[in-house]
């Protein structure tokens, strides 16, 4: 869409200057209604918009999809409907063009539809895509563009937030995530294998005011080959399916090969201490752990990496998802559809499949570390706030030695609480939890001993002494505590540094047996700080 500047200026300051933004918007229709939209139901926002008042009449024209009778409207309607944004579009049987058979006063002939769909974004920009597809609409497009949503605002929330020179936006789609990193960047390069995406997209980065985008098609990291970037984000084609969906949700990859191979990729794109983020979707099969899947995609690069699951679906969950994303619900062809992606996916023995993020990042040291985790529990936000401290502490457990921990002077981690559970009036809890009260919101079970140290460490003395005085006063024994059982590799960071024998740093009694593996746990899941 060729649009003149002056065009997209006015539209811009129309926008705002009747409150069509997200707080706007939220606003006028009231909770029930913006809740109801947010699981994509527009009857409730139909109703709190029948008034025909410029707010109202916005939120219908571009939100909602629906004809909206041009006098309503504060913008310059003819100008738009000359750059292809509007359509005349008389109501039938000669009722008013109210969306939804209401009366507005407006004759059918002043009626117009969007062609696509404008929202605000919480940046305080706009994003333009394809109009949402809703029952009883034609199929979709194969090069449709979808708006943004909540994969979209997953990774918005963890990416890192210091700036960078460069940053890449693979798979850019309707250009979300470069309103996010404009505000970081230096300079962005945006990426898509779908032309119409970046066509839409550059209308999405002009209504937001962000300028010098550099956009470029082509699949995967072709459009940059040779270039190195600080900072690699994508919401990638994760989807996985036996084919033929639309290209912005599918790959032809078989299985979930797009991410895997994303992930083996990115290394070659990004500059020293540069990260990479991305979510993904990846396979559950039966006899295998998926830690070990996943992990071992990231181990292939050499850098360190932290891979959280968010979500797991069961198969029927997954496809039902994907089908009713794609409006086939209620189709003729819904249940053949169904079956042979169920089909398709017991045929790989798969019985779930796992969402969530990854993250490598390229710190130059010689022994990398992978962390392979879930957390399913809401988190705080924004997570790429923290995601620095996550990673250095991960890194920190990995490879502090022997020696240099029983010398470090530990903390326990602001916000850190302990929960003692039992039975009424027994004398020893039968449980004993630490618990995060921010970051990642973590909760671990501990023994008698990491108790114990958590309620001493307070960055005054070194890790030895104190761990061989809690050994003393606690009468320890390996099978009392959760330091027996702890193995860095099962879902934590790599446990590095030498073996536990030998003195204390201070020449004092030696820690109790798996003292320092513990301590190393606690350190990587940020229990613990140095």
């Amino acid at each position: 869409m060729d649009i003149a500047t002056d065009l997209i200026d006015e539209l811009r300051g129309r926008l705002h200057d009747w409150g069509y933004t997200l707080e706007g918007v939220r606003e006028r229709l009231g909770p029930v209604a913006a809740a109801a939209l947010a699981r994509e139901e527009v009857v409730p926002a139909l109703r709190e918009t029948r008034d025909g008042d410029p707010l109202g009449a916005l939120i219908r024209l571009w939100w909602l999809g629906v004809p909206v009778a041009a006098a309503e409207l504060p913008l310059p309607v003819p100008r738009l409907v000359e750059a292809g944004l509007l359509v005349p579009e008389p109501a039938p049987n000669g009722a008013a063009a109210t969306g939804d058979g209401g009366a507005s006063g407006a004759g059918v002939r002043d009626a117009v539809r969007a062609t696509v769909h404008l929202q605000p974004w919480e940046t305080g920009g706009y994003l333009v895509s394809d109009r949402k597809v809703r029952p009883g609409d034609p199929p979709l497009r194969p090069d449709h563009v979808v708006g943004a949503g909540g994969a979209s605002a997953n990774l918005a929330q963890l990416i890192i937030r210091r700036p960078v020179e460069r940053a890449l936006d693979l798979g850019t789609g309707c250009g979300v995530q470069v309103l996010h990193l404009a505000e970081r960047a230096a300079h962005v390069v945006a990426t898509d294998v779908n032309p119409r995406a970046l066509e839409l997209a550059r209308l999405s980065w002009r209504l937001s005011g962000v300028t010098d985008v550099d956009a470029r098609q082509g699949p995967m990291f072709a459009p940059v080959e040779g270039e190195l970037f600080d900072l690699i984000v994508s919401n990638p084609p994760f989807v996985i399916s036996p084919g033929g969906g639309p290209s912005y949700r599918e790959s032809a990859e078989e299985a979930d090969g797009f991410c895997r191979d994303l992930v083996r990729l990115a290394p070659r794109h990004l500059a020293p201490g540069g990260h990479c983020q991305l979510l993904a979707n990846w396979l559950h099969i039966e006899g295998e752990d998926w830690r070990d899947r996943v992990g071992g995609w990231l181990t292939a690069t050499g850098l360190d990496g932290w891979v959280v699951q968010r979500d797991v679906q069961d198969p029927a969950e997954y496809v039902e998802l994907w089908l009713r994303d794609s409006v086939e619900q209620g189709t003729p062809a819904y249940h053949a559809r169904y079956d042979a992606w169920l089909e398709w996916l017991s045929s790989m023995k798969v019985t779930g499949i796992g969402f969530g993020w990854i993250t490598l990042h390229d710190s130059g040291a010689l022994d990398p570390v992978v962390r392979v985790e879930e957390l399913t529990h809401p988190v705080e936000l924004p997570v790429g706030a923290y995601v620095d401290d996550v990673l250095r502490a991960i890194g920190t457990a990995h490879r502090i030695s022997d020696e240099e921990l029983l010398a470090a002077r530990l903390k326990v981690a602001d916000g850190v609480l302990e929960e003692r559970i039992g039975e009424p009036g027994a004398e020893h809890p039968t449980r004993i939890v630490l618990r995060q009260t921010s970051g990642l919101r973590r909760t671990t079970t501990v023994g008698t001993v990491e108790a114990a140290l958590a309620g001493v460490c307070d960055g005054t003395l070194p890790l030895a002494p104190l761990l061989s005085a809690i050994a003393e006063l606690t009468g320890y024994r390996e099978e009392d505590g959760a330091v027996a059982e702890a193995d860095a590799g099962a879902g934590g960071a790599a446990a590095g540094g030498g073996p536990e024998s030998g003195e204390s740093a201070d020449g004092g009694a030696q820690p109790p047996p798996g003292a320092t593996a513990a301590v190393r746990a606690l350190i990587a899941e940020g229990f613990l700080t140095l």
